[in-house]
């Protein structure tokens, strides 16, 4: 990072709290029950690969604390490949919704088995309250380098600042929508700047549908539709 990047977080720094959406794959017990002949198989199928996973720390709800079970070989925005797993979200629907459009259109575009095929996919979205020492990349000073954080391939700027935020002891950080741009989405590096909203996470789920071509990617769910062309 530049010496004047490295100057503009001790002004920018502030606790700040947000209530997000996030999405995430609801095809868990589909996928498992494809494996299995009877519900007592399914259940202790289920036992075994949760006893292979990462455990959950404290009492927070598993929609919160998933993420950082992980450490996904490929990279994201703000995390290099290998490194512990982030949690991603964003202010509005749409925003959540086309982040998911756009990695769904590129595993159908990267599989060579499925050139010719559609994929139907069913997700959650739910809320969850972000808050703590942050930053917002969508004002002065940072919204200077707007070209840098909304790249739409190349993380180095971001996984560099990100690395440096963590340093410094930011738990969390808001920044613009690449996928939707003006959209503001937000990234949680440390689970202890998650909670559930008053209303506990499940009074806040929603269910939506996604179909995938090699052209387009639609979204339908309780509280409406988008499409993508690509």
């Amino acid at each position: 990072m530049s010496q004047a990047e490295l100057e503009w977080f001790d002004a920018s720094i502030q606790t700040r709290q947000a209530l997000v959406w996030r999405g995430v794959e609801s095809q868990y017990a589909v996928a498992t029950m494809r494996l299995v002949d009877s519900l007592a198989e399914q259940e202790l199928l289920e036992q075994l690969l949760e006893g292979s996973k990462p455990p959950i720390h404290k009492d927070w709800h598993y929609l919160l604390f998933t993420p950082f079970r992980y450490t996904p070989p490929h990279a994201h925005r703000f995390r290099p490949a290998h490194a512990r797993g982030q949690w991603y979200g964003a202010v509005n629907p749409v925003a959540v919704c086309a982040e998911i459009a756009y990695w769904r259109y590129r595993f159908i575009l990267d599989s060579a088995t499925l050139v010719a095929t559609e994929l139907l996919t069913e997700h959650t979205l739910f809320q969850a309250i972000v808050q703590g020492p942050s930053m917002d990349l969508m004002q002065a000073p940072w919204l200077q380098k707007r070209d840098l954080w909304t790249h739409g391939s190349d993380y180095t700027a971001t996984q560099a600042l990100a690395a440096e935020a963590v340093r410094r002891g930011v738990q969390w950080l808001s920044y613009e929508s690449v996928r939707a741009p003006g959209e503001v989405c937000a990234v949680a590096f440390d689970p202890d700047a998650l909670s559930e909203p008053p209303q506990g996470i499940d009074a806040t789920r929603q269910s939506w549908h996604c179909k995938t071509t090699r052209s387009k990617v639609m979204l339908m769910g309780n509280a409406g539709r988008f499409e993508w062309s690509f």
